[in-house]
């Protein structure tokens, strides 16, 4: 064992110790006796080696079977190594994302309420601007209406004192007119109260 012989090697060493041990000119008993000695220390010299070779077969194949378990587990610790790298970034990737996020929705709030804003100040022009419109049309409609109807109200009364001479027809003619006059005056006065406008008559 020490010499790292095997099996095969000391039943070569012991076939040809028996062909020089064992001679032709020995009696049947002396190579019986011979034969059985040398059966024994085989036996004797065989049993460690084998017994050596087969714990040393038997850790052999418990070495390889625990080689394939430390390689499963290996390769099962670096898969899930690999796994939790992946879950890593993707963490690190979604609170990135959740960050940009609520930054983003903190400008659109932002945004919003500066859009707001101008709307409402734009919205506040454009009624400013339609009021002023409508109280100048409003001002320059009843000014010249009411010089017009002022106009028609002083020929009216021209023409009353010319039709001293006139018949009594014209004059209830004209009477009738003015009275449409003053008429539309005071409707057009109250018009203008609506509207806020002050005519001065």
């Amino acid at each position: 064992m020490a010499s790292g012989l095997e099996t095969l090697d000391l039943a070569r060493i012991h076939e040809v110790a028996l062909a020089r041990l064992v001679l032709p000119s020995d009696s049947p008993a002396i190579r019986e006796g011979l034969l059985r000695r040398s059966e024994i220390f085989f036996v004797e010299a065989v049993t460690p080696i084998e017994t050596t070779h087969r714990a040393a077969r038997e850790s052999k194949v418990k070495l390889k079977l625990l080689a394939r378990t430390v390689s499963r587990r290996t390769e099962d610790l670096a898969a899930s190594g690999r796994h939790l790298k992946r879950r890593i970034v993707q963490r690190k990737a979604v609170e990135k994302a959740l960050k940009n996020s609520g930054k983003h929705r903190a400008q659109l709030l932002v945004d919003s309420r500066s859009l707001q804003e101008h709307l409402r100040r734009l919205t506040h022009q454009i009624l400013s601007a339609q009021e002023e419109k409508r109280t100048k049309i409003s001002r320059e409609l009843h000014d010249e209406i009411a010089q017009t109807l002022l106009g028609i109200n002083v020929r009216m009364l021209t023409l009353k004192k010319e039709a001293t001479a006139n018949t009594k027809g014209l004059k209830k003619e004209i009477a009738n007119t003015q009275r449409l006059v003053k008429k539309s005056v005071k409707a057009l006065s109250r018009f203008g109260r609506k509207f806020g406008i002050h005519h001065e008559a």
